[in-house]
């Protein structure tokens, strides 16, 4: 018996010991699900290979506090592993207080839990450099964390990176509470004519008159951007030109712009991360992914001031000029609490993008749920996407919208002045002409929004072949359909406030089956514009309006 309970005690140790290891690894182990049901050909990611060199920030004369620099320190541990080929910088629990760390390549940064690195707020420590912001080639102040043309770069541990945006950042009065609003004008600073919004400096508003979604482009020489040093933001994360870099466990916040921008990465996973900013932010997005093949976004959490996952590619003629799509792309299992769009392709997507998958994603609260954006003079085509299994609540404004019309300014903002441009203005296809083609939605659950679906071509390029299938949806409108060929919409579940379920405007080959409606909701539909054609309604001909101009023919039932 003795024995027996020996050997049951040994193998209870060496399961809780391999349980043990597994824990411990698990910020480098990808989810069983990751690769399955993507419907392209998804090659497998690579992950950074580090060497098993180990050094503590510590032992290079880091001081805990949050009041010593150790920008020397980060520098100085991150050489050392670097002349041994690389290896893992621990960075121990702390404040630990720094100006910009430039990575190196074969490097792991492991912030340990309790470890908080904090960027200086003082921006002589962050020169301008040459790089690309809002698609845009330009200058910027460097990163607080900045690697260019590298390999194998891992960020891991569950440590928290903040990047102290709130002394980069312009805030708006209507955003702020009272008492919020007064601390910020009595910090410094300066305010602009209308005493409506706050600036870290005169340079800074100096810097905001003229600037074109936060890009000068009327600036042409380093001395020129110089004098607006202060306007000029770094997002947080600043990462080029590389190829295999993994985020992996740690908080990313406060970022003076953009959160986490992986710019022209090959083999690029973001896993089980925690992307926050304010969300009264100013641009303040989670992460935008530019340029890049081959990546991975699972099992993360974003809650921030502008769009959460974004995908990119560039912008009008400096996008085309790089002519490098984002592409193969799997984003999966992650939640959105707050943002202005939860995933979203463009409108910076000149270089085009293709082959994404987004499935088992939540969106609690996002201004708009799956956001696609671009307009004239973007160029650029957006194809293969692949989306579902997504659920929303309480969006504010539309659960799922393609605009061609996008304007710079947040839906909400859009809707505030009127909502979306109308137009059957024709203008001639060139380079300039975006480009959404070949679009899969299904199995979509939106549990209260003001509008369910806003889908808007061109008029002279269409949005192109797009299916929704088996979506349940409560919100004050319905579907938006303008401009659009080859629309298949089946098997709905629909709960509409408005008077019209479905707005349909200059729509050809398209394609309504299998509609259920609230017996208390509206049924209604509108059918309008002289392009219209080949419209498939099965079962709806009692509640279709079809205006004057819409061709003899036009619409079956």
């Amino acid at each position: 018996m003795k024995t027996n309970r020996l050997h049951l005690f040994s193998l209870a140790m060496a399961i809780m010991l391999c349980m043990s290891s597994q824990n411990g690894n698990a910020q480098n182990t990808p989810s069983a699900d990751t690769y399955a049901n993507v419907e392209f050909k998804m090659p497998k990611v690579n992950e950074p290979v580090i060497p098993a060199n180990t050094v503590n920030l510590k032992d290079f004369g880091a001081v805990n506090g949050g009041y010593v620099l150790n920008t020397k320190a980060f520098a100085d541990a991150i050489d050392a592993l670097s002349k041994k080929g690389g290896g893992k910088l621990i960075i121990p629990p702390g404040i630990w207080l720094t100006g910009p760390i430039i990575l190196k390549s074969n490097i792991e940064l492991h912030a340990e839990t309790g470890a908080l690195v904090k960027f200086s707020t003082d921006k002589t420590l962050y020169p301008i450099i040459e790089t690309s912001f809002e698609g845009l080639n330009t200058w910027r102040c460097i990163s607080p964390i900045y690697g260019k043309n590298l390999e194998n770069i891992a960020f891991t541990g569950n440590g928290v990176w903040d990047g102290s945006g709130e002394a980069w950042r312009q805030m708006k009065k209507s955003k702020l509470t009272d008492e919020q609003w007064k601390k910020f004008v009595t910090s410094g600073g300066v305010l602009n004519e209308k005493k409506d919004s706050w600036y870290p400096s005169e340079q800074y508003l100096k810097g905001a008159k003229g600037a074109d979604q936060n890009v000068r482009p009327d600036l042409k020489t380093k001395e020129d951007f110089e004098a607006i040093h202060d306007f000029l933001r770094p997002v947080l994360v600043s990462i080029q030109n590389s190829k295999r870099v993994l985020f992996d466990g740690p908080v990313f916040q406060n970022s003076p712009a953009w959160n986490i921008h992986p710019l022209l990465i090959e083999d690029l996973i973001v896993r089980n991360v925690t992307v926050r900013n304010p969300w009264f932010s100013q641009n303040g997005d989670g992460l935008d992914v530019e340029s890049c093949k081959n990546v991975v976004i699972e099992n993360s959490s974003f809650d921030v001031g502008d769009d959460a996952i974004c995908i990119k590619s560039g912008k009008d003629k400096d996008g085309r000029d790089r002519g490098v799509p984002c592409e193969n792309i799997i984003v999966k299992n992650n939640v959105v609490y707050h943002g202005h769009g939860g995933v979203t392709v463009g409108s910076e997507m000149s270089g085009g993008v293709k082959n994404l998958h987004v499935s088992n994603c939540t969106f609690m609260g996002t201004d708009v749920g799956l956001r696609f954006k671009s307009t004239r003079g973007r160029g650029g085509v957006v194809e293969n996407i692949f989306i579902s299994d997504v659920f929303m609540t309480d969006i504010p404004s539309q659960a799922i919208s393609f605009d061609l019309y996008y304007g710079g300014k947040s839906i909400a903002e859009t809707l505030a002045e009127g909502g979306n441009t109308k137009t059957t203005k024709l203008v001639p296809v060139n380079e300039e002409t975006p480009q959404f083609k070949n679009i899969s939605i299904k199995n979509i659950t939106i549990r209260g929004a003001q509008q369910a679906v806003f889908l808007q071509g061109l008029p002279e390029m269409n949005l192109e072949n797009i299916e929704i299938t088996n979506l349940i949806a409560k919100a004050d409108k319905g579907f938006s359909i303008i401009d659009a060929n080859g629309i298949k919409i089946s098997n709905l579940k629909l709960d509409i406030a408005a008077k019209n379920a479905f707005e349909i405007y200059n729509a050809q080959n398209l394609s309504l089956t299998n509609v259920e409606f609230n017996p208390t909701s509206s049924s209604a539909l509108t059918i309008d514009g002289g392009a219209s054609k080949n419209i498939n309604l099965s079962g709806l001909s009692k509640t279709t309006t079809i205006g004057k101009d819409v061709p003899k023919k036009a619409v079956k039932f």
